[in-house]
């Protein structure tokens, strides 16, 4: 089974100041997918410039051919599914059909209350998650919707002409407990996880391997339950949170070892972040470029 390498690319440079070229370059060095995180702002970029997913990523399609698209996440925190597949569906029609959708239950910084609400509680978000998945699925799928939940409405929402994508644009969803991974058996063409938490800080890559084996292992039973072949769904790693977070990065013998550690647990796609000088993501440009052009044919 042979491995893609994709990254993701943070919305934190104004598009004719660095924004565009990134973008650019993730299609000329063969990356499979260039994602961006969908927050209002995010952790130490806060108080710093940090434009919104959906116009980012359709400036990104009117400059790329091939290169796939995508968000890695979407929340509930701000979205509503019924505007949501508005601009999905749009977005999907302005790139040909290349946009994936990266969604998750969301967590608690600053996009759980930056519309002025009080930060949800987990059983909430999981509730929400649920709902607003299933929702969009059908808001993308179908020409007119009518819905009364217990979070979200829609009344005779029409989504002509639907999604490029058929039946509509791939799902990747990221969850690893009992209730997200359910979801993801049921509506996602891919899963994503970025290991566990509670190993980032202290935690071994050992550890993490045996963690995030678990997580497969959760998947597969979820994807049984639905009498479903957990070998349908891609498997996304997204780096930069396990305990090695940079060492993978240090060269491409170092990425290749991480990389197909985690191809033997059965993972299809990996994800690197851009490099952003003087934050966790700095990393040598030129050892990241040699992964890209590289790394690949060595995990065939």
């Amino acid at each position: 089974m042979s491995l893609r390498l994709s990254t993701v690319i943070l919305p934190y440079r104004r598009w004719h100041e660095g924004g565009r070229t990134s973008w650019e370059r993730a299609e000329q060095l063969g990356f499979h997918t260039a994602y961006t995180y969908d927050h209002l702002s995010w952790r130490s970029f806060r108080d710093g410039p940090w434009f919104g997913a959906v116009p980012t990523l359709t400036a990104a399609a009117a400059v790329t051919e091939r290169l796939r698209l995508g968000t890695l996440v979407t929340s509930p925190n701000f979205r509503h599914p019924v505007t949501l597949a508005k601009e999905l569906i749009s977005l999907d029609d302005i790139s040909g059909g290349r946009i994936t959708l990266g969604i998750g239950a969301g967590g608690t910084g600053f996009d759980a209350t930056a519309l002025g609400q009080e930060p949800w509680t987990p059983a909430e978000r999981a509730d929400r998650f649920g709902e607003f998945v299933a929702l969009l699925d059908r808001l993308l799928t179908a020409d007119s919707v009518s819905y009364e939940g217990n979070y979200y409405s829609a009344h005779e929402a029409r989504n002509i002409p639907g999604c490029v994508q058929r039946p509509r644009l791939p799902f990747a969803i990221a969850a690893t407990g009992p209730r997200g991974v359910r979801l993801a058996a049921r509506h996602g063409q891919a899963w994503v996880t970025t290991g566990d938490p509670k190993l980032f800080e202290n935690g071994t890559p050992e550890q993490s391997v045996r963690a995030i084996r678990a997580q497969v292992d959760r998947l597969a039973d979820a994807c049984a339950e639905r009498g479903r072949d957990v070998a349908e769904l891609d498997k996304i790693l997204l780096t930069g949170f396990t305990p090695d977070r940079r060492r993978p990065l240090e060269s491409l013998d170092a990425f290749v070892d991480f990389a197909g550690r985690h191809q033997e647990l059965g993972f299809t796609e990996i994800v690197l972040h851009w490099p952003i000088p003087d934050t966790d993501f700095a990393v040598d440009e030129k050892v990241f470029e040699q992964i890209a052009m590289e790394a690949g044919a060595q995990l065939r």
